[in-house]
């Protein structure tokens, strides 16, 4: 079973000659302002209030692709807010991803009261088959939510606390965009609901029916009263939430908005969005701004950024210091192969604010502004479905990039003479942490490119 989840993703294709030649980076530009308007979600309880918001305001269809769904303080609001949409007569239909769907939903009864309301339908990408294990690394990792064909959000925020709400625990850092169609043909928001049918439609993606023996239960009738007791708590105690917003003051001009996405089938994929972030780096005329949860590199990877480096585009790439990375395996990888990241030439900034980084964004020059699901390691690159929207906006660009700045006070440069069992073992490191951090060494050669 090891050998078959391991094998399909041994091979890392290169990127096909009939997507390199749809592919133009200049198309990404457009002198001339578009129907769509963007904005930043830069703050986690932002992001739960806008999502609530997007949803409250739909009148026709929601539609929620999420890589993790839990039940707790956030989620039960998101799902008591689904609910509520879907009861007066919304269209609900959510993506989840297989690996979230078998360890939290399926059997957990608020999401059957969310499943057994009218109007909405759950599938599921891709479902664990311990019968398939060949499948078991091809994830969904996209996030997005599209209320009607009016407003979206993008980015890398899971549906759970540590991404969503400004209640008491455990955070990470993360970011939207926002996007708000004013009326044209021309929106992004139709790539966007292009690719959801496709993902949609796909044979591996199942429709989630469970027995009316699971749903029509005491438990999960419970459950759905203390839904609406949330929700009405909400519109009493959040009234802000529900406030109708203008789109107009929170957003910005863009003069074209482009979606970013890798292929959807299993296995192994071609590496689109590498490869177009690679050719609008190229495409750069003085600097490129990276900021990624984590960096795991495959010789193809360093290539593209030192050629990037070579032109004399100034790279800066900031990712988590180890000690302030939330996966373990990306901050001991990321320490292991420090030196050929540094060789690239790229700036290359360590974060250490104490809160586990987890946006995944760039800024081309002063007019590409760039956020989605996309992480900088070999998982994203090969083996997960991924998003990044593509923001032709000076004004947008010019919003992100002071963010970049306003974090970057919290990092270091990455220094080359640190020893990789100094920065894994010493400092403030528990033993637990240690013997962690030991096994993945041990294992780090053979797996890194499916972690």
């Amino acid at each position: 079973m090891i050998f078959g989840g391991i094998a399909p993703y041994v091979r890392q294709p290169e990127v096909g000659a009939d997507f390199q030649n749809r592919f133009d980076a200049k198309s990404f530009y457009s002198e001339n302002v578009s129907c769509d308007r963007a904005g930043i979600v830069e703050e986690n309880g932002d992001a739960l209030k806008e999502r609530i918001r997007m949803i409250e305001y739909a009148k026709e269809r929601i539609i929620l692709s999420t890589f993790s769904f839990y039940s707790d303080v956030s989620g039960k609001q998101m799902l008591s807010a689904l609910i509520s949409a879907a009861e007066r007569g919304v269209t609900v239909q959510i993506l989840v991803d297989g690996f979230n769907f078998l360890t939290n939903i399926k059997g957990n009864p608020y999401f059957h009261a969310l499943v057994r309301t009218e109007n909405t339908e759950v599938r599921v990408y891709n479902d664990i088959n311990l019968l398939t294990p060949w499948t078991a690394m091809s994830r969904m990792h996209d996030k997005y939510l599209i209320a009607d064909e009016k407003v979206y959000v993008m980015g890398g925020r899971n549906t759970f606390d540590y991404f969503l709400g400004d209640q008491e625990g455990y955070k990470n850092y993360d970011r939207d965009l926002l996007v708000y169609n004013t009326g044209g043909e021309e929106s992004s928001v139709y790539q966007l609901l292009d690719y959801f049918e496709g993902v949609w439609n796909l044979e591996y993606c199942k429709v989630w029916k469970p027995g009316k023996w699971l749903t029509d239960t005491s438990g999960v009738d419970e459950a759905e009263d203390e839904l609406h007791r949330i929700y009405s708590a909400m519109k009493e105690e959040r009234v802000d939430w529900f406030e109708e917003v203008d789109y107009e003051s929170c957003t910005v001009p863009a003069n074209k908005i482009t979606l970013l996405s890798n292929p959807t089938e299993l296995y192994s994929k071609e590496p689109w969005v590498f490869y177009g972030l690679g050719q609008l780096m190229q495409n750069a005329r003085e600097k490129v701004v990276i900021h990624t949860p984590y960096i795991i590199c495959n010789k193809m990877m360093y290539e593209t950024f030192t050629d990037v480096c070579r032109k004399g585009i100034d790279v800066t790439i900031m990712t988590n210091s180890a000690q302030n990375n939330g996966n373990p395996f990306g901050a001991a990888d990321y320490v292991l192969h420090k030196e050929r990241i540094l060789d690239t030439g790229m700036n290359v900034l360590e974060y250490d604010g104490g809160i586990s980084y987890h946006a995944k964004s760039m800024v081309i020059d002063d007019d590409l502004a760039i956020v989605g699901s996309f992480n900088m390691d070999m998982k994203s690159v090969y083996q997960d479905t991924e998003l990044m929207l593509v923001v032709n906006s000076k004004e947008l660009a010019a919003q992100l990039n002071g963010l970049f700045e306003s974090y970057q006070t919290d990092a270091t440069e990455a220094d080359p003479e640190r020893a990789p069992v100094e920065e894994l073992f010493g400092g403030d490191v528990s033993g637990t942490q240690k013997v962690q951090r030991f096994f993945i060494m041990l294992l780090d050669p053979v797996l890194r490119f499916l972690l």
